[in-house]
């Protein structure tokens, strides 16, 4: 997940990043490949999807995660012992080697330094804007025939979904350079959690309103809404990350009627009065968010250290019980509102329609294209359909049959696991089959394709929560799997309400980034964030003018230039 991360974070979703964030012939008589030379299989060709090599293939991988999102995985493992790479290893003769792995938070500035020393793995796992720097540079191997050739009829059934429109993104003068994670873009709508257990101790009602927002959050500060007599809590998440993969300030925005971002420091485009695309990043309405934030900050609705805090240290928070209020997408029971469910037997988490200025149900923004990552490979790799292997083997360890081996109590840790591909409508296809099991009152899953674990999964959790039961895993995990996927009142089900009521704006650029974006983006990005964290701490709100000025000039109006030359083509 995009645990989601987060995602989860997803993701959902996700997001994601990912977010979490971290990660790549001719049929004939003759072989036209190291891997055809080399390669034979107990099932089959050599060609097959998960056709097995005769002798081993070894593939390097970096890797920048965050902890197993299923509490039930074993103590002390570490990423190059997850267990997928076991089956894998069986299954196809693939080896996987890390050549490091890291902390997600870690991931961004270590890769960039691993790309400026050309010290890059085989299979990468990147984030639109270093795919465009290493396209540029001809890094990525082309791989149009591997595609064509070893991906299996889920992997092509689940990437023609979209008639191929994300698969076209990452391709370039014919040549497929990636193979885009793309998902739902609606997993990305931001929604409101809130402890429901507090606003019954406070006798408050769920906010509706900015206003209303800001008197729940300020009695959370000052009420003791967690009844233990002490002065230890406050109102909203928020850490230093404005706009990121997980417990940052989308949907606050958003509620203002601000779209700066999509998330992963992604500037949001939005359709202006002219009909062309303005940047949502330096719109009024953002100015007006930022000054009720610098109010809450000091009014101790903000942690007094979000500055200092990144995106693990605000899930401590919420774990802890120290906040009663995060903006966030659907996955958050999964994690981390479950690890605060199992501390707190008295936490009720619930999801809310963001609160608006006026009251009524607040818009979300909704990426076009949700693909915060590309999967491509080093043009120096020598054995690129691995990859295609690798992604045909995560999907086919989705099926029936591997149900009961396939645990995170084995050591298997699907977030850590990458290439990884899913079913894009995969999370609405689990609420879609798990509701109609119940509702036939049924006690097993019938779906029998690669999606079966997941949704068996679910609904395994889902039975389980309703009926207390809690032999197979805790209250927390199996609320949070019926909660973030299967409740109609839930993270997804809320979102599905969302999507049907049109409750939403589209970011309407979903291009690679622009020559400009890529040279200048992380500047850009810099100067956003200082000039918003200087306003929120007690700046003066002529800083977000200033903001402006320097953003257009330090390269935003070419962005800008270039942004609808590519929006008019796409509207031709």
């Amino acid at each position: 997940m995009t645990s989601n991360q987060k995602v989860k974070l997803l993701l959902t979703g996700g997001m994601a990043l990912s977010l979490l964030t971290a990660c790549s012939n001719q049929v004939g008589d003759k072989p036209s490949s190291p891997a055809q030379a080399t390669a034979g299989t107990s099932t089959g060709s050599a060609q097959d999807p998960l056709g097995k090599y005769a002798e081993p293939v070894t593939v390097t991988q970096v890797l920048g995660f965050n902890p197993p999102e299923d509490p039930r995985t074993q103590q002390g493992i570490t990423p190059d012992k997850n267990a997928y790479f076991k089956d894998l290893k069986e299954m196809t003769n693939i080896e996987v080697k890390y050549k490091w792995t890291v902390p997600s938070s870690q991931f961004e500035q270590k890769f960039a330094l691993s790309m400026a020393s050309g010290d890059l793995p085989d299979i990468l796992e990147l984030d639109q804007k270093n795919y465009e720097k290493l396209k540029k540079q001809g890094m990525l191997a082309d791989l149009t025939e591997a595609y064509k050739q070893y991906a299996s009829p889920a992997l092509k059934k689940y990437m023609e979904s979209d008639g191929g429109f994300a698969m076209k993104t990452f391709s370039s003068e014919g040549k497929q350079l990636g193979i885009p994670a793309f998902e739902d873009p609606f997993l990305s709508t931001q929604l409101l959690w809130i402890r429901k257990d507090w606003l019954d101790n406070l006798k408050l009602q769920p906010p509706k309103s900015i206003d209303e927002l800001e008197k729940v959050a300020e009695a959370f500060v000052k009420g003791d809404p967690d009844k233990n007599g002490k002065n230890d809590t406050y109102g909203i998440a928020m850490q230093k990350n404005f706009f990121f993969w997980g417990f940052d300030v989308r949907g606050l925005f958003n509620g203002f009627g601000a779209y700066p971002s999509v998330g992963d420091n992604q500037s949001a485009w939005i359709k202006g009065a002219d009909g062309k695309l303005v940047p949502g990043l330096i719109q009024p309405e953002v100015k007006n968010a930022l000054a009720r934030m610098q109010s809450w900050y000091q009014k101790g609705i903000f942690d007094k250290e979000f500055a200092l805090k990144d995106e693990n240290k605000a899930v401590e928070d919420i774990t802890a019980g120290k906040v009663g209020i995060s903006y966030g997408e659907w996955w958050y029971p999964n994690w981390p509102l479950n690890l605060n469910v199992d501390k707190d037997p008295n936490a009720n988490w619930i999801a809310l329609q963001i609160p608006s200025l006026d009251g009524k149900p607040g818009k979300s923004l909704v990426p076009t294209l949700r693909s915060n990552k590309v999967f491509a490979v080093n043009k120096n790799a020598k054995n690129p359909e691995a990859a295609i292997k690798m992604i045909n083997f995560y999907i086919e360890m989705g099926k029936k049959k591997y149900i009961e081996k396939n645990k995170a109590e084995n050591g298997y840790v699907y977030n850590w696991f990458n290439p990884r591909i899913y079913n894009p409508a995969q999370i609405d296809t689990i609420y879609t089959e798990v509701n109609k099991a119940l509702d036939a009152k049924q006690n097993e899953i019938t779906l029998d394709d690669e999606n079966y674990k997941n949704v068996a999964d679910v609904f395994k959790a889902t039975q389980d929560f309703l009926a207390n039961n809690t032999t197979n895993a805790s209250k927390g995990v199996n609320w949070g799997q019926y909660y973030s996927r299967a409740a109609k009142e839930g993270g997804w089900g809320l979102t599905r309400q969302i999507r049907e009521n049109k409750a939403f704006v589209n970011n309407e650029f979903y291009s690679v980034p622009t020559p400009t974006q890529v040279e200048k983006g992380g500047q850009l990005d810099k100067l956003m964030s200082e000039s918003f964290t200087k306003i929120v701490l007690g700046g003066s709100l002529d800083e977000f003018d200033k903001f402006v000025a320097s953003w257009k000039t330090l390269g935003g109006d070419q962005i800008t230039k270039e942004v609808n030359e590519w929006y008019s083509t796409v509207k031709k």
